[in-house]
């Protein structure tokens, strides 16, 4: 049988179709300009606009975000500097009728006992004030010495009561909500030292 002649493949030109159909869906570069289709064209200008919708949003957020911080802050502010103007303003009427009942006693138009009196409703305006604001005073007198309520600053012996007692409030204490916020200044009890001496016998 005669020899068929065979025709060497050229691989490059075979895979060339190939290369241009893989990259049929690619942006055509000429003259350094991408050429893309009408589609596609459309899609990024969709996606542009999308993102500039987000841009918006997100500046937007954080102009808010800043304005109700720098409001909390004021808020905060005012609420620290104006916390005790309640407390404020019942001190005011409570030195207000100290200042009447001292006015009176000037001008002599009342005893020494109507003054006292007159003292004792303002004390007792002034402990009612307190205690609408969970302050007590911290009972001392009798009890037995605790450091966390009490501060000892005197101690005078006395064998009838039991060791460490408070026989005398020297300053009143007073709690805040059952907080101490300060500690009754107080003289306690001891007892005496008793000293074993030694008997020495002279012969």
């Amino acid at each position: 049988m005669p020899e068929q002649n065979k025709t060497p493949v050229n691989s490059e030109k075979n895979n060339k179709p190939r290369e241009i159909r893989n990259n049929a869906h690619e942006p055509m570069k000429k003259n350094g300009v991408i050429n893309i289709t009408q589609e596609e064209y459309d899609a990024l200008k969709a996606q542009a606009k999308e993102a500039a919708g987000n841009l918006e949003r997100f500046m937007r957020a954080q102009a808010e975000f800043e304005n109700t911080r720098k409001r909390l802050e004021r808020q905060n502010q005012d609420f620290v500097k104006f916390a005790n103007e309640g407390i404020i303003i019942e001190l005011l009427n409570i030195l207000d009728d100290l200042g009447r009942t001292i006015e009176v006693a000037q001008g002599k138009h009342q005893d020494l006992t109507a003054f006292l009196k007159g003292v004792e409703m303002i004390l007792a305006h002034l402990y009612d004030m307190l205690k609408e604001h969970g302050v007590k005073p911290i009972e001392s007198q009798g009890k037995i010495f605790d450091p966390y309520y009490h501060e000892a600053l005197m101690q005078v012996e006395d064998a009838s009561l039991p060791e460490h007692t408070i026989v005398e409030e020297l300053q009143k204490g007073y709690l805040m909500h059952e907080r101490v916020i300060r500690t009754a200044k107080v003289k306690v009890s001891k007892h005496a030292v008793k000293e074993n001496k030694d008997i020495i016998e002279k012969e």
